[in-house]
């Protein structure tokens, strides 16, 4: 039986499910365990599964990965909490050096099983280093794998399919979207985690987005569809790996491909997406592949960023580019 849930409670439910089916599951991060951490995120875990499974850290994220690489080795599960996007470098080090290599450095005797969880984006109205993208630093870091949930039933598999994995996993949450709604059948058969999936028909422009984005993509289609065009959207769900056989399928019918992110454009995930849809589509490409992104500045005050962050018009005016070719 379906339910409706927000992305919020999806992911709570999701941690849920996945510390009831596995002892060794163990959350860190600050706050997280009286307050239910500032996005209500983990609400009511640590009164159901007490204070040595859901565990209130000190303001100290390079501690709280580095305790979670030493409980890694001794079989544990630990999902950390980063407060907020900004607030990961201080960790970066340990995640580059450590959580990504170590696997490797051992030659496959001490498995990884982290699971990092960002709140992300923009769109909040929140102070400095509260409304960052940071998902190409850790793509491009061999060892890790990256998600970018959108939608409340992916929150829900995602987040237990991630714990369940043997090896390190970023996973991203818009936190500007906690609050959308979606249909989710805990009793259902999620999608494969590391894969990305066509969400919306089209044949004249590929749009491809992912997180907080892909309602943007969605909105900018219903607004084209209203002039007559047709916009296929692929939600790319992961980061590393990408998936990409769906959006060579899908460009290579509509000719056209428009990468949609908040993050810079410069350097972004557009970019090694561009390139590779270049490099496999060519002869079936009408247009250059176009990127939408942030611009190459720090993340503005509050009041300014609906003009940083990519909204439907800066997507339709790039459609209306690629449709020029």
């Amino acid at each position: 039986m379906t339910e409706t849930l927000t992305i919020g409670k999806a992911l709570n439910l999701g941690l849920r499910k996945a510390m009831e089916d596995d002892g060794k599951v163990v959350l860190m991060g600050e706050d997280i365990g009286k307050l239910g951490g500032v996005f209500r995120i983990t609400d009511g875990l640590q009164k159901d599964f007490g204070e040595a499974r859901v565990v209130d850290t000190p303001l100290a994220e390079a501690g709280i990965l580095g305790t979670a690489v030493g409980l890694a080795m001794r079989g544990y599960r630990p999902v950390c909490e980063i407060q907020f996007d900004g607030f990961v470098y201080p960790a970066y080090n340990q995640i580059v050096t450590q959580v990504a290599k170590i696997h490797a450095r051992s030659r496959g005797k001490l498995p990884m099983p982290i699971v990092i969880r960002i709140p992300f984006g923009g769109g909040i109205g929140a102070v400095e280093h509260h409304s960052e993208s940071p998902e190409a630093y850790f793509a491009h870091t061999a060892g890790l794998k990256v998600v970018a949930v959108s939608s409340p039933a992916d929150a829900y598999w995602g987040i237990q399919q991630a714990i369940a994995s043997p090896d390190p996993v970023v996973f991203f949450e818009p936190k500007r979207r906690y609050w959308e709604k979606g249909e989710v059948d805990p009793d259902g058969a999620p999608d494969p985690l590391f894969g990305s999936r066509v969400v919306r028909g089209g044949d004249d422009v590929t749009v491809l987005a992912y997180g907080p984005m892909v309602k943007t993509a969605l909105q900018a289609a219903d607004a084209a569809a209203e002039e007559g065009r047709s916009l296929e959207v692929v939600d790319l769900r992961t980061l590393s790996p990408l998936d990409l056989g769906p959006v060579y399928e899908s460009v290579r019918r509509t000719g056209r491909c428009v990468v949609v992110h908040e993050a810079p454009v410069t350097l972004g995930l557009g970019a090694e997406i561009a390139a590779r849809v270049t490099e496999n589509c060519f002869h079936s490409l009408e247009a250059p592949v176009l990127r939408v992104g942030g611009y190459d500045t720090p993340y503005p005050p509050s009041k300014l960023e609906e003009d940083y962050l990519p909204d439907l018009d800066r997507v339709l005016d790039a459609v209306d580019r690629a449709m020029g070719f």
